[in-house]
C-alpha cells in the first residue's frame, strides 16, 4: 500500500515523515510512564505461539486478539464462555491456512489489489480518498495516523487486508462450480414452511421412573451387583471452615463523596460518558422479492447523506429523515432515537451498536435487520455527569473495598485458625469486623471428594486445591476464594478410598436401579401406547392410562425443537412424510425419548410465495452451499497440513498464558460494571 502511494504523490519525504511520526508515536506509547502491565507486554510478545506453513503466531498476536474481545464483551460475558485462548487460537491458525493455501494456487493479493482495497475504503461516496494535501495528492502521514489511531499498526492493518482479499479470491476459486438446482430450493421451501398441528407423547426414562419404587431387598440385591461402581476411588474430606462474606465486610464501609468524586475524576473519558446521541432513516422491506430495490433506494440516501465532505451534520440529515424515512415515530423528528445509545456485548446483532465505532456525524451503510433497511448517523456524546454515575460508582467502589477488606479479614482469620484450630472461637472473635453473626461465619461440608459439587461453594478447583493436602484431623488450609467471599478450611475428619456401605449410597443405587427399569419398559410403554391411539384425538386419553402427558403443538415447522425433545431428522422425516388426521405409527426415538406424535392438521407450503421469494432463496441456497463447501475445503487442506507437519502448536507456551490470568483469590465473578478504571 505504501509504495501504491508513494507512486501516487511521487515524492518519498512523505513517507519518511510518516515513519518518523509512527516511531514517535510508539515511543511515546511504548515508553509511557506507569502503563506497563502483564497484559500490555503480553501483546508486544514476540514469542512463537504456532507456526504455520512458515509463518508465525505469536504470544501477542494472541493477546491483542484476546484484548479486542474483552474490550468488546466489556466483561458481560467471559473469553471462558467462547471457547477460550484455544478458541481465538484456532481463529488465527485458520486465517492463516486461508493464506498458504492461496499462495500455494497463487491466489494471493498483490500490492496494487490492497492499495485498490484500502483506496476505496478510504474514499468518500465520489470516489476521492479521504487522505489528501491541499494540492490534491495523498498524504501518507495522514493515512498513517488514521491506521494507527484504527487499528494500532500500518503493516498489520495492510497484512489483515491482503488476507481478506485472498481469502476472498481463494474462495471464489473454489467454489466456483458449485450449483443449486430449483427443485433442491423448492423442496427446501416445502419442509421448512410446511405446518403441522401435532398431540405427541414424549415416553421418558425420567416419568417411568416416578411409578417405579423398587423394594429394599431389590436395591440390596442391585447394589450387590455393582457395588464395584460405587466405590470411592478417592479420599473423602468433611470440611470445617470460617466464612468470610465479602458483600458483609463491604456494608460497613464508610465512602465519603470526596471518595466518589475522586473515583469519578479518575475515569478515562470514555467511562463518563453515558452514550451517544443517534439519528436513523429506516426503510422498510414490504415484500422479500423487492429487498434490492430498497437496498439500493437506501445505499442512495446514504451517498446523499455523506456528500462531497463524507459526514452529515445533524439539520442536514434531520432533512434527509423527515423527508425519506418509514418509521413515524422518529421521522417527525429528524429521525432523531430516544434516549442515548450504549455499548451492550449481548447484542451483538443491534444495528445501533455499530454506531459507536464512528466519529460524530459519520453515517453507517445500509443495515439491514429484520424487514426493514436502517441508515444511522452517529451524534455527539452525552457526557455522565457525576450525579449519574454516583451509584454505579458507589457500587464499583465498594466492591473493590469490600474484596480488600474481606482478603485481610481471612488472612487474619487464616492465622488464628491456626492458632486455636477451633473454628467457632475465630468466628466469635471477628464477627464484628467481619459484619456476620457467628453462627453464619462456620459452615461444615459433607464427605467430599473431587469432582463433587459442595453447597454453598459449588464444583470449585480452588477449593479443592485449598484442601487437598489436608490429611490429619485439624489441619489448616490456606485461605481460598469461593462463592461470595473467602474460606479458611480445616479437616475434621478424613476416609480412605473405600467401597461405601448401602445406606451412604442408597439415594444413588436408588435412583440408577429405578432408571434402568424405566430404560427397559420404554420401548414397551412406547408401542403400547401406539396401539391404544388410532387418532390423534385417542392419545390424550391413551397417554393418562399410562401416567403420561400428551402435549399440543400449533404451526411446528420442521427443523426446530417440538418442546423440551428437541429436533432432529429423525423426526422431520417422518413428520413430513405424514398426513393430517393419522398418528405416526412408529414411534421416534430422540435424545432418549420416545416420541409417540398425532398429526391433527398438515397445510403445505405456499408455493405462490415461493415464486415471489425465488431469486432471493436460490441466492440464499446457493450462498450456503459455497460456505459450507468452503468449510470442508478449509477443513480439509488443514488436516492435510498438520499431517505433513506444516501446523506446529506450542502447548506449552500456550499453557503458560493461561496459567498468567489466573488470580490469586476469585471470591466470585461479577459482572463490570460501566464505571470502571
Amino acid at each position: 500500500m505504501l509504495k501504491q502511494l508513494r507512486r501516487f504523490e511521487r515524492t518519498s519525504k512523505i513517507l519518511i515523515l510518516g515513519f518518523v511520526a509512527l516511531m514517535a508515536v510508539s515511543l511515546v506509547l511504548f515508553f509511557r510512564p506507569n502503563s506497563g502491565s502483564n497484559q500490555v507486554e503480553a501483546t508486544k510478545s514476540t514469542e512463537v505461539l504456532a507456526t504455520v506453513a512458515g509463518d508465525d503466531i505469536t504470544v501477542g498476536d494472541l493477546a491483542q486478539l484476546r484484548a479486542q474481545y474483552m474490550q468488546m464483551l466489556g466483561g458481560q460475558m467471559s473469553l471462558a464462555q467462547l471457547g477460550g485462548d484455544q478458541r481465538l487460537l484456532d481463529g488465527l491458525i485458520r486465517d492463516r491456512v486461508v493464506t498458504a493455501e492461496a499462495n500455494r494456487l497463487s491466489l494471493g493479493a498483490s500490492d496494487a489489489e490492497v492499495s485498490e482495497r484500502i483506496v476505496k475504503q478510504y474514499s468518500n461516496p465520489d470516489g476521492k480518498f479521504l487522505f489528501t494535501d491541499a494540492s490534491g495528492k495523498p498524504d501518507i502521514k495522514k493515512y498513517m495516523e488514521s491506521v494507527v489511531a484504527q487499528h494500532g499498526d500500518v503493516a498489520k492493518f495492510e497484512h489483515s487486508v491482503a488476507g481478506t482479499i485472498a481469502r476472498e479470491k481463494l474462495e471464489a476459486y473454489v467454489t466456483a462450480s458449485v450449483r443449486v438446482s430449483e427443485d433442491e430450493v423448492r423442496e427446501d421451501y416445502k419442509r421448512k414452511n410446511t405446518t403441522f398441528d401435532l398431540t405427541y407423547v414424549v415416553v421418558s426414562v425420567d416419568k417411568l421412573a416416578e411409578k417405579i419404587q423398587p423394594t429394599d431387598a431389590e436395591l440390596k440385591a442391585y447394589y450387590e451387583q455393582h457395588k464395584a461402581e460405587y466405590q470411592f476411588k478417592m479420599p473423602q474430606k468433611k470440611i470445617r471452615y470460617v466464612f468470610i462474606d465479602q458483600d458483609k465486610s463491604g456494608e460497613k464501609l464508610q465512602i465519603s463523596d470526596k471518595d466518589l468524586h475522586d473515583e469519578y475524576d479518575s475515569l478515562k473519558p470514555e467511562f463518563k460518558q453515558a452514550g451517544v446521541n443517534v439519528q436513523q432513516i429506516v426503510l422498510k422491506i414490504a415484500r422479500l422479492d423487492l429487498d434490492a430495490t430498497v437496498n439500493k433506494k437506501a445505499e442512495d440516501l446514504v451517498a446523499k447523506a455523506r456528500g462531497a465532505s463524507g459526514s452529515a451534520t445533524e439539520e442536514a440529515f434531520a432533512e434527509l429523515a423527515k423527508g425519506k424515512s418509514e418509521d413515524p415515530g422518529t421521522a417527525r423528528n429528524g429521525g432523531r432515537v430516544s434516549g442515548v445509545v450504549k455499548k451492550d456485548p449481548t447484542k451483538l446483532d443491534d444495528p445501533y451498536q455499530k454506531v459507536l465505532d464512528l466519529q460524530p456525524g459519520d453515517v453507517t451503510d445500509p443495515i439491514k435487520y429484520k424487514n426493514a433497511y436502517y441508515i444511522l448517523r452517529r451524534g455527539d456524546s452525552v457526557p455522565k455527569t457525576f450525579e449519574a454515575a454516583k451509584p454505579e460508582l458507589l457500587v464499583s467502589l465498594r466492591n473493590r473495598r469490600g474484596y480488600t477488606v474481606a482478603q485481610k479479614l481471612a488472612q487474619k482469620a487464616q492465622e488464628r485458625l491456626k492458632e486455636t484450630k477451633d473454628p467457632q472461637k475465630v468466628a466469635q472473635e471477628l464477627a464484628a469486623e467481619a459484619n456476620m453473626k457467628p453462627a453464619d461465619m462456620v459452615r461444615e461440608t459433607p464427605f467430599v471428594k473431587p469432582g463433587d459439587d459442595v453447597p454453598n461453594i459449588g464444583s470449585s478447583q480452588q477449593f479443592e486445591d485449598a484442601i487437598a493436602p489436608l490429611n490429619n484431623p485439624n489441619d489448616i488450609g490456606e485461605r481460598t476464594g469461593i462463592k461470595n467471599g473467602f474460606a479458611i478450611p480445616m479437616l475434621v475428619e478424613k476416609r480412605d478410598p473405600r467401597i461405601p456401605d448401602l445406606d451412604e449410597v442408597k439415594a444413588k443405587v436408588t435412583k440408577a436401579l429405578k432408571a434402568e427399569r424405566a430404560k427397559a419398559q420404554l420401548e414397551d410403554k412406547a408401542k403400547e401406547l401406539l396401539a391404544n391411539a388410532k387418532t390423534p384425538g385417542d392419545l390424550k386419553a391413551a397417554a393418562a392410562k399410562l401416567g403420561l402427558e400428551a402435549k399440543a403443538e400449533a404451526n411446528y415447522k420442521l427443523e426446530t425443537p417440538l418442546g423440551d425433545s428437541g429436533s432432529s431428522v429423525l423426526l422431520d422425516d417422518p413428520l413430513f412424510a405424514s398426513k393430517g388426521g393419522e398418528v405416526i405409527q412408529k414411534p421416534v426415538f430422540l435424545n432418549g425419548n420416545y416420541l409417540v406424535l398425532g398429526v391433527n392438521k398438515r397445510t403445505e407450503a405456499d408455493l405462490a410465495e415461493f415464486a415471489k421469494q425465488r431469486d432471493t432463496l436460490m441466492k440464499t441456497a446457493l450462498d450456503e452451499r459455497k460456505s459450507q463447501v468452503f468449510e470442508d475445503y478449509l477443513a480439509a487442506t488443514q488436516k492435510t497440513m498438520e499431517a505433513n507437519g506444516k501446523i506446529k502448536i506450542y502447548k506449552d507456551v500456550l499453557a503458560n498464558m493461561r496459567d498468567e490470568e489466573v488470580p490469586e483469590a476469585a471470591p466470585r465473578p461479577r459482572p463490570r460494571l460501566p464505571i470502571t478504571r
